[in-house]
């Protein structure tokens, strides 16, 4: 057989042993991993994993299931508290406009891929490039799974106040990663409407706008 890129030899990032993830698994004694195979692996990884799986009933089955990797990110809600506003993104979305979306252009919170940094650290650093936004103290919210059925990102989920005078550039992402994002003032009302009328439709988007409401900076 010949070597395998990712596996065997490094692949374009320099990575080996990507069909190794999961195989190490005792947290569960209902699941045993049989096989791990890698699929693909681009910038992300794409495995199909084989695995035991001990029902209900105690009957055991044998399960596929594929898992897309592309490691942790965070997010952050930024907030005015005494302007009511919040401060958002606007850029083009490829998966939401093949899927449906009108054009593809989405409106959520400052976002980015961990990439070795801690939550705290890698959100502040999207905050500065997406936003142009010096970041004070930080607010944890929740740690969420947005697509558990196969995408592994787990989404470390902050809140931040902001004024005027603490957005310290314009923004608009990295040009060299392809970044095209602009910079979007809402009132926090009316980024709540755009939920319901579905002009934002980001799943950790919605959910730091409804904790503001019901238990964050603006709630009643």
């Amino acid at each position: 057989m010949s070597p395998r890129p990712g596996v065997d030899v490094p692949d374009a990032r320099g990575r080996t042993g990507l069909d190794r993830a999961g195989r190490d698994l005792t947290g569960n004694p209902d699941v045993v991993i049989r096989d791990v195979e890698l699929l693909a692996a681009a910038w992300h990884v794409l495995r199909r994993t084989t695995y035991d799986y001990r029902r209900r009933d105690g009957s055991w089955s044998r399960e596929q299931r594929e898992t897309y990797d592309r490691g942790d990110g965070a997010t952050v809600l930024l907030y005015d508290p005494e302007r009511r506003t919040v401060l958002l993104t606007r850029q083009f979305r490829y998966p939401v406009y093949v899927n449906g979306h009108p054009d593809g252009t989405f409106l959520e919170t400052a976002a980015g891929l961990l990439d070795g940094d801690d939550p705290a650290a890698a959100i502040r650093r999207e905050a500065s490039e997406e936003l142009g936004v010096a970041v004070g103290a930080l607010q944890p919210v929740f740690a969420v799974w947005t697509s558990p059925g196969s995408v592994t990102e787990r989404v470390h989920c902050f809140a931040a106040p902001y004024s005027p005078e603490s957005r310290v550039s314009a923004g608009g992402g990295l040009a060299d990663d392809g970044e095209d994002i602009e910079a979007v003032e809402l009132p926090f009302d009316k980024a709540l409407d755009m939920i319901r009328s579905g002009e934002i439709a980001d799943a950790k988007t919605i959910m730091l706008l409804q904790w503001a409401a019901l238990d964050g900076p603006f709630r009643p």
